[in-house]
């Protein structure tokens, strides 16, 4: 059987197309991937309605003097930035990149954003019903991130079983550490979801307490 000489395997490679400096230092392959800043800081500091987006830049080798260097750079994430993500996070709520405040518990998922309103305190009250909708999304997100606020407040197991259960992975973190991973996983195309709770409590008016609020004041 005839054997390729090393010189001889190397043009080949190259007429297929596949060479790589990973081959010519004597390794198989070496993956590549597009190279995107992502100005993902986060500074200091179940209702369910549809909302929005966070900001990647494609990158840039302009050397001009109005270009601003990147704290961050995400090798994976793709030129096409994700349709929802976290510019901050404050006592004032979730900022997200196209301006949008959002001062109370929400959920992302599947580039929306919903309005949550689970129980003010953890973890009394809460039934696996505060987490239907996951029930509902084809196809199911490959991991959720429960951001419980300022700091980490393990669920019960009930809450993780029944995630788990559907396929969804649970990782619990604070909210600002969940919005950063958020981000992250989002711009590389991963089935992320997320589950926020503000660094300050707060619950959602309803809409008919709203109009019961609006008629008492008329």
């Amino acid at each position: 059987m005839y054997e390729m000489q090393p010189l001889q395997r190397i043009s080949y490679y190259l007429l297929r197309g596949k060479a790589s400096s990973s081959l010519l230092h004597g390794q198989s392959s070496l993956s590549t991937s597009r190279v995107t800043h992502s100005s993902i800081q986060i500074p200091k500091h179940p209702l369910l309605y549809p909302s929005r987006t966070f900001h990647s830049t494609s990158a840039s080798f302009n050397t001009g003097p109005t270009t601003k260097a990147q704290p961050f750079t995400n090798i994976l994430a793709s030129d096409i930035p994700p349709p929802v993500q976290v510019a901050s996070i404050s006592p004032s709520g979730i900022e997200l990149t196209d301006g949008l405040i959002i001062p109370g518990a929400c959920v992302f998922l599947e580039g929306k954003v919903f309005l949550w309103d689970p129980p003010k305190t953890f973890w009394e009250g809460w039934k696996k019903e505060h987490f239907d909708v996951f029930e509902v999304v084809v196809p199911k997100p490959e991991i959720l991130l429960l951001g419980t606020g300022k700091t980490i407040f393990q669920p019960p197991p009930f809450i993780r079983e029944h995630l788990n259960k559907m396929g969804i992975q649970v990782d619990v973190m604070d909210t600002r550490n969940a919005c950063s991973t958020y981000n992250l996983l989002s711009e590389e195309g991963r089935r992320v979801a997320a589950a926020l709770l503000p660094l300050a409590p707060r619950t959602w008016q309803k809409a008919h307490e709203m109009v019961k609020t609006s008629s008492v004041s008329k």
